[in-house]
């Protein structure tokens, strides 16, 4: 399960273009907090502190509590915009969450047992179609990632999400029986055997 991530903020007086450029000129990044049936928060935060939970890897799969003036919000990250030439953060969006809210996050895909599949010894190709899964669940059972194990699958074969045991209370938000992953032959395989058939 992903850990709980804490950032501390301050409530915004004023908004617009001109408030948020002087807080990014202090170091500090506006953001928003909404949902929940409450009123939209407009509040502020230190980009260090935000870019170092960014760096975590999993922040939009994270419960992010956010202390504002005291009081404590669980929150889900939404969207953060970043600057197109220097990557700082310019503003960030939170959801609101309770503790009976069901929450859509996307999760990373890992793979494993790759030295068990024949088709990947044979030289097969890992074709990754789905590099996360949307997946549905509390916001205290997301899970840090969802792991594919592809011990015993052959060049040709496709990896389903059915044949991937997910944690318990989360289940995809794709209700069909998806492909996330196939085995496929390399190039050069491919060109030997039709070179074979001629």
């Amino acid at each position: 399960m992903s850990e709980t991530l804490t950032l501390s903020a301050e409530t915004r007086d004023r908004a617009g273009k001109g408030a948020s450029r002087a807080l990014r000129r202090e170091g500090r990044t506006p953001a928003v907090i909404y949902g929940g049936n409450e009123a939209p928060v407009a509040i502020h935060l230190e980009e260090k502190a935000l870019n170092k939970a960014l760096g975590t890897g999993h922040f939009f799969n994270s419960v992010v509590e956010l202390t504002v003036d005291g009081q404590t919000l669980r929150t889900l990250p939404k969207d953060v915009a970043f600057h197109p030439v220097s990557d700082r953060p310019l503003h960030a969006d939170f959801f609101r969450i309770s503790k009976d809210s069901v929450v859509h996050v996307d999760v990373p895909v890992v793979f494993i047992n790759e030295e068990k599949s024949p088709g990947l010894k044979k030289g097969g190709i890992l074709n990754v179609v789905r590099h996360e899964l949307e997946m549905i669940c509390s916001p205290d059972a997301i899970p840090d990632d969802i792991i594919v194990d592809v011990s015993g699958y052959e060049v040709g074969d496709s990896i389903h999400i059915s044949a991937v045991s997910l944690p318990a209370g989360v289940k995809p938000a794709i209700d069909r029986d998806f492909t996330i992953a196939t085995i496929v032959a390399p190039s050069a395989l491919k060109s030997g055997e039709s070179e074979a058939e001629a």
